[in-house]
């Protein structure tokens, strides 16, 4: 760190960047600042002079609020402690639900006018009962980091401090009583609280070995590891089935193409399409995890066209455009559905997809500008973007979930 470590400055906030931290100006440098909302005067302490383009701050005074400010919905991250002692995962708890949406709208707007050079009308959507509760108890998981004394809890923001606490307030009623804040785990670097909707609660103690549990969406069940990927919010595994089955144009859909779902996990996606679209339905869910990929064997099994296959996207990918005999793509007239990790796809895969030309892509996406991105390299390869939604699938953070039909013209 520099000499400007730990100096106190005043800042009036400028607009909310991707991250979840707020941007103002020193002396025309720009300063990222934690714990603050757009339209602010803050009084901030420099955490991070490294960079010459910019600084990091965190607040430590709100001088003039915003009319947005709320309490903290969580005592352990609010300013009231000091900056680097403050629990991460909740960093826009200071700030009024709707206004959370509006932000996370503006991040997705803005990424997509200056990477796309695309102009959209979008909501963030809530998830149904997140008003009623104030955005809290959605997190059907949760992981816990151990500090030195054996204590859980979770790491403080752009830190490997251990932040111990007593309650979780965006896990679920079940989540929190199942979890052990009181008990000593020394020896351990994790502690994985989950309960999912269709087996009973459990622990997963540092590097266990995993075991088989059940998620109900609707009215079926998806095996899968306690320790796989699994949407987190109570909400999310539904909410992204029907915003899925919605975003395919029927128009474009052909049941016996090579439809595919890419980074398949478990065959969520996959399973909404070919419930949409019918028993004739075919479609590969492709994900380079092999036990998820023997989770989603079974998940799809009722389907006769469909089944997965185990391999990393853009091998995966690039193994289908070596076997392809003639002008004919293997994708033609197929609907790819794709939900890439937060990096997004990126753009050896966007590439294939592009030469491969499927009629049209479902993208789901947690990140707003890797979406931006590849969007951009889609419309490069003739696709536009037809369509987009946008859901608050993680209230109380940053992040936005959103679903985007791209068609090629």
């Amino acid at each position: 760190m520099g000499e400007n470590a730990g100096r106190d400055v005043e800042l009036t906030l400028e607009r909310m960047a991707h991250g979840g931290v707020a941007v103002g100006r020193l002396d025309g440098r720009v300063v990222f600042v934690s714990d603050a909302i757009p339209g602010e005067t803050v009084r901030a302490r420099i955490s991070d002079d490294r960079k010459k383009s910019f600084w990091r701050a965190d607040t430590v005074e709100v001088l003039e609020p915003s009319e947005h400010r709320r309490p903290h919905v969580w005592s352990a991250a609010g300013i009231e402690n000091p900056p680097g002692r403050r629990a991460g995962g909740a960093e826009f708890g200071h700030i009024a639900l709707a206004h959370q949406r509006e932000l996370k709208r503006g991040i997705l707007v803005e990424a997509l006018q200056r990477m796309a050079g695309l102009e959209v009308d979008v909501e963030v959507e809530a998830l149904p009962g997140d008003d009623d509760r104030g955005g809290l108890g959605w997190r059907t998981r949760i992981r816990l980091h151990v500090d030195e004394e054996g204590r859980l809890g979770p790491m403080a923001a752009r830190s490997h401090t251990v932040i111990p606490v007593t309650d979780a307030p965006l896990a679920t009623d079940a989540v929190q009583a199942a979890t052990p804040f009181e008990e000593r785990f020394s020896g351990f670097d994790t502690v994985d609280v989950l309960v999912p909707n269709g087996s009973d609660a459990r622990l997963v103690i540092g590097e266990q070995k995993p075991t088989v549990i059940h998620e109900r969406v609707g009215d079926r069940s998806f095996a899968l590891d306690d320790t796989g990927f699994w949407q987190v919010h109570r909400e999310a595994p539904a909410t992204l089935t029907r915003a899925v089955q919605d975003a395919v144009d029927v128009e474009l859909f052909d049941p016996r193409a090579g439809n595919l779902d890419l980074y398949g996990g478990v065959g969520l996606l996959a399973a909404a399409v070919a419930d949409r679209f019918g028993p004739s339905t075919r479609i590969t869910s492709v994900e380079a995890d092999p036990r998820a990929t023997d989770h989603a064997s079974e998940n799809l099994a009722e389907w006769l066209g469909a089944g997965a296959e185990s391999g990393r996207v853009d091998r995966w990918l690039r193994a289908l455009q070596e076997r392809t005999a003639g002008d004919r793509s293997p994708l033609d007239g197929a609907t790819v559905v794709l939900d890439p990790p937060r990096s997004g796809a990126g753009v050896d895969v966007m590439a294939a997809l592009g030469r491969l030309a499927p009629a049209q892509l479902v993208y789901v996406a947690c990140d707003p500008v890797a979406l931006a991105r590849d969007v951009a390299l889609a419309e490069a390869h003739g696709y536009r973007l037809a369509r987009i939604r946008a859901f608050d699938l993680f209230p109380h953070t940053h992040h936005v979930e959103a679903v985007a039909t791209l068609i090629r013209d």
